[in-house]
Parts: structure tokens; C-alpha cells; sequence
């Protein structure tokens, strides 16, 4: 058996340190990148979905001295007036909205943080570019295919920049190890798999009442009435209505890097096969399995992970790239490859070159003030979400899908072609 380097996140931290002198000039270029300051008056933001991520974005930028928060929102009133809060320990102040219309039509923000529901992310981004606003989207990017083109249409129209939260493309030992893939140091990609642990079925939890400080007709928005249940507002996550189960919460982040290290990134057809949970009141899939053709590479995601796992110990999640010399694991702590040799030498300057990561939400701020496009560009992050779509897709359908990547519909396949978009619940409109 080959001999495998195993890097730590620190380990390789510590040799990019060390070894500063003598990198390669796209290192020393984003490194330099890394300290653009902001120019002129402070970014001004509204923050839009103030749950986990929402709270932990509003956390960091509020203490970001290249910012300035003025507007908090959240359909649950309680939540928006924590963020403002957590603005005003910042040192501070934001008005507190419940409803994100009224935070887009402010003139003096300049751009809005979306932390809502994935249902919730396509049609605030498309106002907010609309309206002259820099955005920060959460993924999954969006809920639909057709959702994502419009993002990506409105975005460029009204040239605005829209990064989506795919961090994991600003980790610097993530980057190194695309770095490795696209530079030849495994030969030539033909199998890649990405996994994560499986489902649940959710119990059968009562319906509730509607909390008093919760907005839940404008929480459901766009997707169908139904009565209030605390599960579907707290795990959304697992409900066809609002997200994509584990395929689009996690299938996005890994996939993201699977499409970055081979340069392809859209499948030509997909075949998934799985089971639903036998008891409970989520409606996804425990566990699937779903085979992407690429023009190049073979591509599979399990749900729960596959046994044995191709390489390393990380049962939740992974990425992993195999090719014709060698192979290369990677997830958010460590990347292993093997053989070791194949990461004996520094990516240099006839190489596939990165440079390091970023904090992500700089990287952002950096691009408004140049306008630049960013690490995680709409467009970019609309492919990555599509491709766990497609996998969702395929499963409900039982069969078989042929993609057409230009025109991002299906081939010869009209019933196929009708998950690609829903109609909004009035009054909302794309």
C-alpha cells in the first residue's frame, strides 16, 4: 500500500507559515488580499433570519469594524430584538423589523445578510439585487433550479455581489488539497464520493399554537399554508417544502469542492435510489444513494456513509477524489493523500494555484469595496446547489435523469422538467 501524508488544518497552517518565503505568488497575491482594507465610510448592513447562522453571522460582523448593522429582522420578534442586542453590545445600534421588505427598501443600506429558511433565500436576493444591495446568502442557495438562474440573472444584471455561504471554500488546507487535485498530483480524477450520516423520522410530535411573537404566515412565505407545528419551523431542514434534507444542507458544502477540484461542475445524468423513514413526520429520505455522470469523473453521495469508507475515519461527512496515481481525501480538520510523495513538492508557479483562505464574510467585504467577484460567487454557488437538487430529483422520480447543462433542463423529459420551479403562494412572485 502507497505511504499517506495526513495534514492537519494546524499542521498545514504551520507549514504555510514556514514556509512564506517561498510560495508561490498567487499565496503571496491572496495573502495580500487578505488585508485590503475598506475604503471609505463603513459597509452599511441589514441582517435578514436571525436563527443559528443568522446569530453567529450578526455576532462577527457586528465587531467588524469595516461594518456598520442598522437593521435586525426575523419573522419571530423575539429573535430580531436578541439581534439587536447582540448589535448594541458591539457597540452600536439597529432597528428591529419582522417583516425583510422593510430592511431592502432602507436607501441607506448597502448590503443584507440572509440567514432565513432556504425557501426564504431566492426572493429576498433577487430584491435585494434589485434594489442596489450587496448580498450574503446562506446555502443551500436556493430551493428550485429555476430560483438559482434568476439569482444569478438579477445579480449580474444589476452587477451586484452576491457570496453564498460555502465557507469551506476559504479554508486555506481545503484549498491546498484542490490545489493538489487540479495540479495533476493524483493523475487523472474518475471517481469522487461524498457521504453523510443518515436521517430521521421525527417522531409524531402535537401541533402547536402559534407562538405570539412568530409571523408564520410570513414565515411559510411562498411555500403552501399549512397549520403551525413547531417541527417544521425548528427543522425545516426536513421538509420537501422548505430544503433538501441532508442532500442540499450538507451535499452543497461537499460537492461544492468535489466540482472545485475536478473543474467540472454539472452532471450530464444522475440515478439515485433510497428510503423514506418508516416512522415519523418528516417527509425526506433517511438514506439514499445517488450516482452523478460527469463528462470526466464518476461521482456518488451516501446517506448514511459507505462501508467501508474510501479513505480516513470521518464517518459524519467527507470529500474524496481518486485518480489514475493516487488519491485525496479532505473535510473541514485534515486532507490525506496518497502517496505521500504526490505533496513532497510546493504548488508552484506552472501549478493549479489558490492561494489561502480568508474569514469568509471578509472575503465579502473585500469584493463590495473592489467589486470583485467572490470566492463563493452566485453563480458558482448556484451549481453547487443544483447538483444536490438534481440527486433529490432523481429519487422522487424512481429513474434515471439526463441533464443538459446550458440550458439546465432536462432532456426530452417534461415530467422531470416540472420540479425545476413551483408556483409561489399568493401574494408572492419571483
Amino acid at each position: 500500500m502507497p505511504k499517506r501524508r495526513t495534514v492537519t488544518r494546524r499542521d498545514f497552517l504551520q507549514r504555510v507559515a514556514a514556509g512564506a518565503a517561498t510560495v508561490g505568488t498567487a499565496w503571496a497575491a491572496a495573502a495580500a488580499r487578505a488585508q485590503v482594507p475598506g475604503e471609505g465610510e463603513p459597509v452599511v448592513l441589514g441582517h435578514i433570519g436571525l436563527g443559528g447562522m443568522g446569530t453567529g453571522h450578526l455576532n462577527g460582523l457586528s465587531r467588524n469594524p469595516r461594518c456598520r448593522i442598522v437593521a435586525v429582522c426575523d419573522v419571530h420578534l423575539e429573535r430580531a430584538e436578541r439581534g439587536a442586542d447582540i448589535v448594541a453590545a458591539g457597540g452600536g445600534s439597529a432597528e428591529v423589523y419582522q417583516d425583510f421588505r422593510h430592511v431592502i427598501d432602507r436607501p441607506d443600506i448597502d448590503g443584507v445578510v440572509i440567514a432565513t429558511p432556504d425557501h426564504w433565500h431566492a426572493l429576498p436576493t433577487v430584491m435585494a439585487c434589485s434594489a442596489g444591495k450587496d448580498v450574503y446568502c446562506e446555502k443551500p442557495m436556493h430551493l428550485f433550479i429555476d430560483e438559482g438562474k434568476e439569482m444569478v440573472d438579477t445579480a449580474r444584471r444589476y452587477g451586484r455581489v452576491v457570496q453564498i455561504g460555502t465557507q469551506q471554500r476559504n479554508q486555506t488546507h481545503i484549498r491546498h488539497a484542490v490545489e493538489l487535485v487540479r495540479s495533476g498530483r493524483i493523475g487523472k480524477v474518475h471517481t469522487c464520493h461524498t457521504w453523510f450520516g443518515g436521517g430521521s423520522g421525527g417522531g409524531w410530535p402535537e401541533a402547536g399554537v402559534i407562538p405570539p411573537e412568530l409571523d408564520w404566515d410570513l414565515w411559510l412565505g411562498p411555500a403552501p399554508r399549512v397549520p403551525y407545528h413547531q417541527n417544521r419551523f425548528g427543522n425545516f431542514r426536513m421538509y420537501w417544502d422548505y430544503s433538501g434534507g441532508r442532500l442540499t444542507d450538507w451535499g452543497t458544502h461537499l460537492m461544492d469542492i468535489i466540482h472545485w477540484g475536478t473543474g467540472e461542475d454539472a452532471p450530464l445524468s444522475i440515478e439515485a435510489t433510497g428510503r423514506y423513514a418508516t416512522d415519523g413526520i418528516y417527509d425526506m429520505p433517511e438514506a439514499m444513494r445517488v450516482t452523478y455522470e460527469y463528462p470526466s469523473y464518476t461521482m456518488f453521495w451516501s446517506q448514511p456513509p459507505p462501508d467501508p469508507l474510501p479513505l480516513g475515519d470521518n464517518r459524519e461527512y467527507g470529500m474524496y477524489f481518486e485518480g489514475t496515481d493516487g488519491r485525496l481525501f479532505v473535510d473541514r480538520e485534515k486532507y490525506i493523500i496518497e502517496p505521500e510523495e504526490a505533496d513532497a513538492e510546493p504548488i508552484g508557479d506552472g501549478d493549479f494555484q489558490l492561494g489561502p483562505g480568508i474569514f469568509h464574510q471578509d472575503d465579502w467585504l473585500n469584493c463590495i469595496a473592489t467589486r470583485q467577484r467572490p470566492t463563493s460567487d452566485v453563480a458558482i454557488g448556484h451549481r453547487s446547489t443544483s447538483a444536490p437538487h438534481l440527486g433529490n430529483i432523481a429519487f422522487r422520480l424512481g429513474r434515471r435523469l439526463n441533464w443538459e447543462p446550458q440550458s439546465q433542463r432536462f432532456i426530452d423529459d417534461d415530467e422531470a422538467n416540472r420540479w425545476l420551479s413551483r408556483p409561489y403562494r399568493t401574494p408572492w412572485t419571483l
